[in-house]
C-alpha cells in the first residue's frame, strides 16, 4: 500500500495512491489505519508535501563503504545516528532551493528512510523489523562549505528545502534487495544496491532503543553511497526500486515559497 500527504485546497490531505488516483482518508497511516472517505483526486495534479512530518528526524551519516572511503575515515564497529531538522523537509516536485550565499559544492545524496510505526524502547531485531511503517526515499541536500567550516550542520544540512522527502509511503516492499538511482535531468550520476550497508536499519533500531524511544512517525535515514552535484535550472530524481521515484526541480533563492 501507498500512502501519501498532498495539499488539497489549500491543507494538508493524506491520500492512498492506487496507480494514478489519488483516494483521499479521514486520518494519517501513522496515527492507525485511516479509511478512504470516498474523494479522489488524479495523481498527476496534485502537489505532494512530504509523507510524514516526524516528531524527531534521525540520520545516519557514513553507512556505506565507497561514501566512507571517499571521506578516507574509518568504517564505524557500532550503528550511531544523529538528527536533522523538520523544518528542512520538502516534498515531491517542489523545489530544492540554493542559498544565495552558497559557494562551492552543493550536492544530493539519495537514502533510504524507514517511518516508523509503533512505539519501541530496547527493541529486539524481530519488533525493529516489525516496527516500519513503511519505506519512503529522501534527499540528503548538503552545502559542503558550510558542512566543513560551521561548528554544526544547522545550515550546511537543515536549511529550508535541504531534505526532500517521498513521495509516498510504501508498505509491501523489501528495501534491502532493491537499487539506488540518482539521475539529473534523466541522465544516471550513481547508482547502488540499497541494501549494501554497513548496519542496516534493524541494527539501528535496536541500538538506538537501548537509549532512545522510537514514536510512531519518527523517521530514519539511511545514509548513501555516493554523492551527486546540484545546479539551479536541473532537476533530480532519486528512485529506489519498489518504492518510486523522488523528483526535485533545482532553482536558485528568489523568495520561492517552503511548503510542508
Amino acid at each position: 500500500m501507498r500512502y501519501a500527504r498532498i495539499r488539497l485546497d489549500g491543507r494538508p490531505v493524506h491520500a492512498e495512491i492506487d496507480g494514478d488516483i489519488a483516494h483521499l482518508l479521514d486520518g494519517s497511516p501513522v496515527d492507525g489505519k485511516p479509511r478512504r472517505t470516498g474523494s479522489s483526486v488524479p495523481l498527476g495534479g496534485v502537489d505532494f508535501l512530504p509523507p510524514v512530518i516526524p516528531g524527531v528526524f534521525y540520520a545516519v551519516g557514513l553507512n556505506y563503504r565507497a561514501h566512507i572511503e571517499h571521506y578516507g575515515k574509518p568504517v564505524p564497529d557500532r550503528p550511531e545516528v544523529g538528527y536533522r531538522a523538520n523544518n528542512a523537509l520538502t516534498g515531491a516536485r517542489l523545489p530544492i532551493v540554493k542559498p544565495a550565499e552558497v559557494k562551492g559544492r552543493f550536492e544530493a545524496e539519495g537514502e533510504l528512510v524507514a517511518v516508523i510505526g509503533r512505539t519501541l524502547r530496547r527493541a529486539g531485531r524481530a519488533e525493529a523489523q516489525e516496527s516500519i511503517l513503511g519505506w519512503t526515499i529522501g534527499n540528503d541536500v548538503s552545502a559542503r562549505e558550510w558542512q566543513h567550516h560551521d561548528r554544526t550542520f544547522w545550515r550546511s544540512k537543515n536549511s529550508d528545502t535541504f531534505k526532500p522527502m517521498g513521495p509516498w509511503i510504501e508498505t509491501d516492499v523489501d528495501p534491502l534487495v532493491q537499487t539506488t538511482t540518482v539521475r539529473i535531468d534523466g541522465v544516471v550520476k550513481a547508482e547502488f544496491a540499497t541494501g549494501d550497508m554497513v548496519f542496516d536499519p534493524f541494527d539501528y533500531l535496536v541500538e538506538m532503543t537501548k537509549y532512545l524511544t522510537l514514536h510512531p512517525g519518527d523517521v530514519l535515514w539511511m545514509g548513501a553511497d555516493s554523492t551527486v552535484q546540484l545546479e539551479p535550472g536541473s532537476t533530480v530524481d532519486i528512485e529506489i526500486t519498489g518504492i518510486g521515484t523522488l523528483s526535485n526541480p533545482v532553482v536558485d533563492e528568489r523568495g520561492t515559497p517552503h511548503v510542508q
